[in-house]
């Protein structure tokens, strides 16, 4: 069975940076991590979770609006992790960030709070 463990997350100024890691086990090895899409997601309080990005087969990403340029996914297929790399955050970004396999196998979430 698929598990998937965000860390990285914590408090930052505005304009600060934070890594977030999503470490997946339960596959038979790499090379079908590789073949998985991953999402990341996060949800504020008080709001609906809300899709971040996503990155495919061959590495290619996507990502909400509201990300401008901000935030890079990527993935390290040797060591079965995920990471989203998040620039000039802001308070606007506080929530708990989730990966995803989709449907739905999903992280226990990293709490991210940016400070004015």
């Amino acid at each position: 069975q698929v598990q998937l463990v965000e860390s990285g997350g914590g408090v930052v100024q505005a304009g600060g940076s934070l890594r977030l890691s999503c470490s997946v086990s339960g596959y038979v090895d790499a090379t079908i991590f590789n073949m998985n899409v991953m999402d990341w997601y996060r949800q504020a309080p008080g709001r609906q979770r809300e899709w971040v990005g996503q990155i495919i087969v061959d590495g290619q990403t996507s990502y909400g609006d509201f990300v401008k340029g901000r935030f890079t996914i990527s993935r390290d297929n040797a060591r079965n992790t995920l990471y989203l790399q998040m620039n000039n955050l802001q308070p606007e970004d506080t929530g708990v960030y989730y990966c995803r396999r989709p449907p739905s196998t999903w992280g226990q979430g990293t709490q991210v709070t940016v400070s004015s």
